[in-house]
């Protein structure tokens, strides 16, 4: 990471960050163990990146200079953490939205840590920037019912993942995202 991102340790982020008041929790983790919450401190999204650094940069090659980008500081985005009890990060995930585009957001950079993987801090990542688009960025559909529709962007080896959380294939090619082959993927989320 470059001198104006410094390494941000674990513990650090639980004690120094005001953002774990309720407001920010987006999932407790009281059922599962993984707390979700929302970034608002500079150090969380430290973490973000630091987390997305380790999956993208570090395991899957994607050049730092690609996958950290202006849109992560962009008012429009929102980034969530996922938290043990212990208060470790284990993965992240981004909402970016645009105005000129209501009812619709991307869901993206959603990484996990290679020790986290399994148990289920994709889904909760997943499940929790969904109710964020829906609690801000959903419009009226055709029943009155409030509705938004999630797109993202799937490395061709998460499409099983994507797919057991309700998201389809779009039509269109595969295509190399950073050497990666991805497809691009949708859900309409209603409440």
């Amino acid at each position: 990471m470059s001198a104006d991102r410094p390494m941000v340790d674990d513990a650090a982020l639980l004690r120094d960050a005001p953002a774990l008041d309720d407001a920010a929790v987006l999932d407790d983790g009281a059922a599962s163990g993984v707390a979700v919450v929302r970034v608002t401190t500079r150090a969380q999204l430290e973490q973000a990146w630091r987390v997305r650094t380790e999956v993208f940069v570090e395991e899957q090659g994607v050049p730092v200079e690609e996958e950290i980008d202006a849109l992560d500081t962009a008012a429009s985005t929102t980034h969530v953490l996922a938290l043990d009890t212990a208060g470790t990060v284990l993965g992240t995930g981004r909402l970016l939205s645009d105005p000129a585009h209501p009812g619709e957001v991307h869901l993206g950079r959603l990484a996990v840590r290679a020790a986290a993987r399994g148990r289920g801090v994709g889904a909760r990542l997943v499940v929790a920037i969904e109710a964020l688009a829906l609690a801000g960025h959903a419009v009226p559909d055709d029943a009155g019912a409030l509705a938004v529709t999630v797109e993202l962007s799937a490395q061709e080896h998460a499409l099983g993942f994507y797919r057991r959380l309700g998201y389809e294939v779009l039509p269109g090619e595969r295509y190399l995202d950073a050497g990666i082959w991805h497809r691009d993927m949708a859900h309409r989320v209603t409440g």
